[in-house]
């Protein structure tokens, strides 16, 4: 790698070719970093393609890349520039109506993160086998000298691995962190291994919750690779539709988008559906990665109890134990999952602010924030599922 290194912003994703974005980190399966299908010029791709994530929805392209004097890539870091707070799961509408509030302008700000994805994964995407620690350090401090250049009111780094939070603490970035549910693969060799970890009555009451789902001739499908047809694609976006207008008025994805990872992206894709009277009545979708099973969306045509706990997460833990994964990852929130063997786990952000007194302010605010995370999580895993003896380890 040549010394001269220069930073730009790029705007469409399509601009990038497939073959320089998967040279970097995390992007490709072997390539150093474990493959995060979110990540995959396919997937990135399809959303802008799709119409899903572009200027019109609100999510204009702000990709930076970080070029050698050759002309290649080193490093990247997925950025859109957002006109609004949606589909970012982590929330800061009451940061964007302070700031207006007192005569800021908190739109337009920088996003850097997968559009509607709350996953972590690498966020400083560097050159594979190069010394990704400097290009990190040089791609946090880009970030915020962008920001600073744009004149916009904010960066933020959604999901981003721990691991990185030093480099963009040393570019000036403020530290987030919430929490999610993760299923640990403790090298179970089935689900039953698994329940044998848990007291007695929490085992009792998972056998009998996943009997309970399944009756009235409900049966459970895997479709993944070719099973991944247009009708199927039709069925599910019509769960998709049917949750998603209820739970955010709007569903962010379009059916177009289905058909593109379908295309593109088959066999890193699991559709869990749940069949009875031979149609499918509901399913869920997953992504499969290098180490980890992230599961997405679930959506139903018909109402039976406990079929949502089954598609989502029970079914995920079977496939990731069939597999060999070592967790399953199940979305945002839901203090739901503890009861079904998933642990609450820290995620994190970074957040760039660039008027002194916002900053001040959500620095604040982040201290007790963080606080209360750390508290919260220790009580839940208090109140884990599995017997005394058998606390894992979560963070």
């Amino acid at each position: 790698m040549t010394d001269t290194l220069t930073l730009r912003v790029e705007k469409s994703f399509s601009a990038i070719s497939s073959d320089r974005w998967s040279a970097l980190s995390g992007t490709r399966r072997g390539g150093g970093v474990p493959y995060n299908p979110f990540l995959s010029h396919a997937f990135l791709s399809a959303l802008e393609d799709s119409g899903s994530a572009t200027a019109k929805t609100g999510w204009l392209g702000h990709h930076l890349l970080l070029e050698d004097g050759d002309g290649r890539l080193v490093g990247a870091v997925p950025g859109y520039l957002k006109s609004h707070s949606q589909g970012e799961y982590v929330f800061d509408h009451g940061w964007a109506d302070a700031f207006e509030r007192a005569g800021g302008r908190y739109y337009p700000k920088i996003q850097c993160a997968i559009p509607f994805t709350p996953a972590t994964g690498p966020r400083l995407l560097t050159l594979a086998g190069e010394n990704s620690a400097p290009l990190q350090q040089t791609l946090a401090a880009g970030l915020a000298e962008v920001t600073r250049q744009a004149g916009v009111s904010s960066a933020h780094v959604t999901f981003l691995p721990e691991t990185e939070i030093e480099a963009f603490e040393e570019a000036g970035f403020l530290h987030r962190t919430d929490q999610q549910f993760h299923f640990i693969n403790k090298g179970y060799a089935d689900h039953e291994a698994f329940l044998a970890e848990l007291s007695s009555a929490k085992r009792k009451n998972l056998r009998k919750e996943r009997r309970a789902a399944l009756e009235g001739g409900i049966r459970i499908d895997w479709l993944t690779g070719r099973d991944l047809t247009e009708d199927i694609w039709d069925q599910f976006f019509t769960f998709y539709m049917d949750t998603g207008s209820r739970k955010w008025g709007r569903p962010y994805l379009n059916r177009r988008f289905y058909s593109l990872i379908g295309e593109r992206m088959a066999d890193d894709i699991l559709l869990v559906m749940a069949k009875r009277d031979g149609r499918y009545v509901a399913g869920a979708i997953n992504f499969i990665g290098e180490e980890v099973l992230f599961g997405r969306h679930w959506g139903c045509i018909e109402d039976h109890p406990f079929l949502h706990f089954e598609v989502c997460y029970h079914q995920a833990i079977d496939f990731a134990l069939a597999r060999g994964l070592a967790r399953v990852e199940a979305g945002a929130q839901g203090e739901h999952k503890l009861a079904r063997g998933y642990l609450p786990v820290t995620t994190h952000s970074a957040h760039y602010i660039a008027h002194p007194g916002l900053r001040r302010a959500v620095a604040d605010y982040l201290e007790q924030e963080r606080r209360q995370v750390e508290y919260t999580g220790e009580v839940l895993t208090e109140h884990s599922p599995f017997r005394k003896g058998e606390r894992q380890d979560h963070d």
